[in-house]
């Protein structure tokens, strides 16, 4: 991994009797320097006496007991929709990664789309990194975009350091990032496959989506039977086709339907390689539970049924699922079009996008603690899982030797109600308003230092390693 920015130089150990490390969870001391962690210890083991030390190796140490809070990795989300430049109205760098950080989450990767320009040339690329210099609060790199006519730009992106390429196989909603029909997306598939690029894939099928009954208004059940299952069976099934002639690495985004698992395990099983990921909300609402004219519920693919929502969380528990990240997509309130706003609450016309950066972990960890799971599975989805589909695994993504030092503090026993007016992220619409959730972040640590979202920011821009 690249980076930019100057290293930290401090020295601490964060003792907790719940740290999550890769090989479960137990009471550690992490000795940090240079914003790496150094060593891991027995709880108590480390203090600024130079216990277990030699010499003078922890003179000026701070000693940080979090007592029983939890201490995890920084998550990291491989799908965040930043918007800047361009429509930072909607969205933007400074606003999204204190959200991040808020919630935990130390590393971003920028989708591509969104913003305009677009992330699909070098141009595009340049504008972003730009832009984001000095605005984030949290380590942060970016996709490109795959999309009709601009193959010849993907060698220069994948050089430049984007990690991999997104592309739609419906229309993305913003004209300046075209979705791909199937001789657009053979062509950026072998491309990608000749590059040893990840292809990552917005699946749903246009023809399918054509057909299905489009009834314009406030009833959820209209919009979700306008993007039926079948929708991302399809889609898949084409997709998963492709890969096969092509012999690219392909990765599903945002499966909301459970119907698509089946194809997926076929696929491993041909040898055809093959990831996916689920989101937060995906897990933890339900169709039955979204009120008519309720837009903020609004997203592509929908959030589908109970039923559904249960056999997301067995492939989950099953590992058919590289990880859970947050598909942050937000927008102005007056493009969600919510009633409670002065809107229509017409589903049809609303804005579909879920802004969850900053709630992700506590409605994770809410709905997993309910079902049986521990902190250290939530770990494995939302921090390795996502950390190794961009091969982060060996610096993200876990608390372990030769790791940056991004940590979190969390509490997991105290509930709250979501407040919007305490999110961070632009626009604070959320279909979480109200909820209440379990599990707090008091601290995150971004290589050693604390994040604090009221100070200057530190993070650093990441490039895929090459």
């Amino acid at each position: 991994m690249q980076q930019f920015g100057t290293p930290h130089a401090s020295t601490e150990v964060i003792r907790s009797r719940r740290v999550v490390l890769p090989d479960g969870e137990r009471p550690a001391d992490v000795l940090v320097r240079e914003g790496r962690i150094e060593r891991i210890a027995a709880h108590g083991s480390l203090t600024e006496t130079g216990a277990e030390l030699t010499g003078t190796e922890l003179t000026g140490a701070a000693l940080t007991d979090l007592g029983d809070l939890a201490l995890l990795p920084g998550l990291v989300d491989t799908h965040v929709h930043v918007n800047e430049p361009g429509r930072t109205e909607w969205e933007g760098f400074a606003s999204a990664t204190r959200a991040a950080a808020a919630g935990g989450v130390t590393t971003v990767i920028d989708m591509p789309l969104n913003s305009i320009p677009p992330t699909t040339t070098l141009a595009g690329l340049a504008a972003k990194r730009g832009v984001a210099e000095g605005q984030a609060w949290v380590d942060l790199g970016f996709w490109g975009g795959a999309v009709p006519g601009n193959t010849g730009d993907l060698e220069p992106l994948h050089r430049a350091g984007v990690f991999g390429f997104k592309s739609f196989l419906s229309p993305s909603g913003v004209d300046e990032f075209p979705h791909l029909e199937a001789p657009a997306l053979e062509e950026a598939l072998a491309e990608q496959a000749r590059l040893g690029a990840l292809a990552i894939i917005h699946a749903e099928d246009p023809a399918v989506l054509a057909a299905a009954p489009q009834v314009p208004g406030a009833h959820y059940r209209d919009y979700l039977a306008s993007r039926p299952d079948d929708s991302e069976t399809a889609a898949v099934a084409r997709l998963l086709e492709t890969a096969r002639r092509t012999g690219a690495r392909v990765h599903i985004l945002h499966v909301s339907s459970a119907a698509v698992l089946p194809l997926l395990a076929q696929a491993r099983a041909d040898g055809v390689r093959v990831t996916a990921e689920t989101c937060p909300h995906y897990l933890t609402l339900a169709a039955e539970e979204i009120p008519d004219g309720d837009t903020a519920f609004k997203c592509c693919p929908p959030i589908r049924d109970e039923s559904n929502r249960d056999r997301l969380w067995e492939a989950l528990a099953a590992g058919e699922f590289i990880g859970i990240v947050s598909d942050h997509s937000p927008s102005t309130a007056k493009l969600k079009l919510r009633r409670k706003d002065g809107g229509s609450g017409d589903f049809a016309l609303a804005w579909g996008g879920i802004a969850s950066l900053q709630l992700g972990l506590p409605a994770i960890w809410t709905e997993a603690r309910r079902r049986g799971h521990t902190l250290a599975d939530v770990v494995r989805w939302m921090a390795a899982g996502p950390a190794s589909l961009v091969g982060l695994d060996g610096v993200k993504g876990a608390i372990a030797v030769g790791h940056d030092a991004d940590l979190v503090a969390f509490d997991p026993d105290t509930e709250f109600a979501v407040e919007p007016a305490e999110l961070h992220h632009r626009n604070p619409v959320t279909p979480y308003a109200g909820r209440k959730l379990t599990g707090l972040v008091t601290t995150t640590w971004l290589r050693g230092r604390v994040v604090d979202v009221d100070a200057a920011p530190f993070g650093r821009q990441i490039l895929r390693n090459h």
